[in-house]
């Protein structure tokens, strides 16, 4: 059998300065459009109050390039988005792309968002082929980040710990959710994805909730400074995970740590 190479461990600096995503002066975005009995709305909205334009504007601004949107959910109503550079999705599939997420969850009332990472299969559907794991997807290097960084355990500990995020791990079926109260390092989660089904799909969430009684107390512009508060703390995390060519993407505008 061939053995693969295995990938340097990504280049993880938790102490980096976080990146400044500016809202644009015309923002409109109303908290009500979080709508906790159907999802995000979205469409039939103008571009200034739509949470993807503001988001991806923000997304764009900082980093000094273009954003992939992505969604689940139709109609007026989304249910879960992602935004990651568009460059990476020229090398891959969408799925296999590392990426910023804002989801509405119906059951807990809660907004999440914070980064997701994707394994997909490594044994697929018959009928999804393009589903399976692939060797550049950012998986890799997420799984090279919670094997042999220090920094990660740092990391995590900080913000699941200290901070109130919360971890999803597994397969989306049965997975296993992290919080400060079981949060025990990353060997847990090592043991979590050597478990998870090969047949079926399985992901990372590193996110923190904003309840529905949180979201309905602030005024629009407060709800996506809030979101892009928690995009700038998972940061030095997700672009660890992403693929670069030349150089590791570095956001234009920072704001110090100290």
């Amino acid at each position: 059998m061939r053995r693969t190479k295995r990938s340097p461990t990504p280049a993880l600096d938790w102490d980096a300065p976080r990146p400044h995503f500016p809202i644009p002066p015309m923002a409109a975005f109303r908290s009500d459009y979080l709508d906790f009995e159907r999802g995000i709305r979205i469409g039939r909205l103008e571009p200034e109050h739509r949470l993807t334009r503001l988001l991806k504007f923000a997304l764009e601004s900082a980093f000094g390039e273009p954003f992939v949107t992505v969604r689940w959910g139709r109609g007026l109503y989304w249910q879960w988005i992602g935004f990651f550079p568009h460059a990476d999705r020229r090398t891959k599939a969408s799925f296999g792309c590392a990426k910023y997420f804002v989801s509405l969850d119906r059951e807990e009332r809660a907004v999440h968002a914070g980064m997701q990472v994707e394994r997909g299969y490594v044994n697929p559907p018959s009928e999804f082929p393009e589903c399976r794991l692939r060797a550049n997807w950012d998986w890799h290097r997420l799984v090279a980040l919670l094997v042999h960084s220090r920094e990660m355990e740092r990391a995590l500990a900080q913000l699941v710990k200290q901070d109130g995020f919360r971890l999803f791990i597994g397969s989306w079926e049965g997975g296993r959710e992290f919080t400060a109260a079981n949060f025990t390092g990353l060997s847990a989660l090592r043991r979590v994805i050597a478990r998870a089904p090969s047949d079926q799909w399985c992901g990372f969430q590193l996110f923190y909730a904003l309840s529905e009684a949180e979201i309905r107390a602030m005024e629009g512009r407060e709800v996506l400074e809030a979101i892009l508060a928690i995009f700038a703390e998972v940061t030095p995390i997700l672009s660890a995970c992403w693929e670069t060519s030349a150089r590791r993407r570095q956001p234009i505008a920072t704001i110090s740590r100290s």
